[in-house]
């Protein structure tokens, strides 16, 4: 038997932070286009097999019909939200680091999504260049264009006196 203090918690090889050789690189939202055409293909697959069997066979019926053509409107909105995020991270950090006027330490990025559309958006957070950070923001970037969106920037609330040396 193994006692507790023998029992010890890793990260597997290839989940390990250390052994990164590259650059990480965000998956492109255009890839929603392959799954986009293959919805459109099947979906125009059901709905000729149910022109061409017709309504009166047992294993084809109108849900066929249907199905293959809710999966044509799926695959029209697929094709639609598959915009090309051609403003990566790096350029949304460095967009939202000039907008807010201060200089920038530590900071963030996450992408999201806004509106019907499902445009990509960056969510930058921001923090001052000091040792305990004085001022945080938080900016919107466009990922298509690098427009600045929104931003809000504060005084840090935040108490960072117990990691003061």
């Amino acid at each position: 038997m193994t006692s507790d203090d023998e029992v010890r918690d890793s990260l597997p090889a290839e989940l390990d932070p250390s052994m990164l050789t590259a650059t990480y690189l965000f998956p492109n939202n255009s890839r929603r286009r392959i799954p986009a055409v293959l919805y459109v293909l099947i979906g125009a697959g059901c709905i000729a097999l149910w022109a061409l069997i017709g309504s009166d066979a047992i294993l084809v019926n109108r849900g066929v019909l249907i199905a293959g053509i809710a999966l044509i409107v799926i695959g029209a909105y697929h094709w639609q939200g598959g915009w090309d995020l051609s403003f990566d991270e790096q350029h949304a950090l460095g967009a939202a680091g000039r907008s807010v006027g201060f200089p920038v330490g530590h900071a963030s990025a996450q992408l999201g999504w806004r509106g019907l559309r499902s445009r990509p958006t960056w969510r930058i957070l921001l923090y001052s260049n000091e040792p305990s950070p004085t001022r945080r923001g938080l900016v919107l970037v466009d990922g298509i264009d690098g427009e600045i969106i929104d931003q809000f920037v504060e005084d840090n609330p935040e108490d960072w006196a117990s990691f003061e040396d």
